[in-house]
């Protein structure tokens, strides 16, 4: 049983415990299984004041899978806010700490619709965009080319490159040229990116 599991057990117990319905004889069953400390709440009192620990341990949950995910990938936590927007047929999305983080300014409409026709232009007509995430300290950005049945996914992160997926693709020279096309169009797609991101930092800050 993992962290998480006891915890949610835990919570389950602790529900159960602050109940009316309990008798004295489950109450202490349940204190001495998990620990659990009620010497100043009369159980028995009608007029009983309860804490809401279930709550708190639904915020720890909550906590403890956000720093989870900021270790494992350096980006900021998944219950951040997040405002999607779609900029002629695509989709870009926001994260941010609060509102004012996720409001979509003029200069990055206009960076996203040059991103997609740039693609199109330099890299493949054929292709499905996947939403463009902008994240404090990062942008992702993935598709599918039909042409070649491979998706590719940009990053200018930690774990910043071009990565791509597929199924038994046959190197030709077609598929070789594909691949340095988006090798070269990637330099391209960091800097305007990378510049996005110091102006929302400026602004932030």
């Amino acid at each position: 049983m993992n962290r998480h599991d006891e915890i949610r057990d835990l919570l389950k117990a602790s529900r159960k415990l602050f109940s009316t319905d309990m008798v004295n004889e489950e109450v202490n069953n349940i204190r001495g299984k998990y620990g659990i400390i009620t010497e100043d709440i009369d159980i028995e009192k009608d007029s009983i004041s309860r804490i809401n620990i279930g709550k708190t341990i639904e915020d720890t949950i909550d906590k403890d899978e956000d720093e989870e995910y900021e270790e494992m990938t350096g980006e900021e936590s998944k219950t951040d806010k997040k405002q999607a927007y779609r900029v002629s047929g695509g989709i870009i999305v926001l994260h941010g700490k609060d509102n004012s983080e996720t409001e979509l300014t003029t200069d990055e409409k206009i960076a996203f619709q040059e991103t997609m026709d740039e693609f199109i232009s330099e890299v493949s007509d054929i292709v499905d965009f996947n939403k463009l995430n902008v994240f404090p300290k990062n942008v992702e950005w993935s598709g599918k080319i039909i042409e070649f049945d491979i998706e590719f996914m940009f990053s200018i992160g930690e774990e910043n490159g071009v990565y791509i997926q597929g199924d038994m693709i046959n190197a030709d020279n077609e598929f070789v040229q594909l691949i340095t096309n988006l090798n070269t169009y990637y330099d391209k797609f960091k800097s305007k990116w990378a510049k996005v991101l110091a102006d929302r930092k400026r602004t932030n800050d």
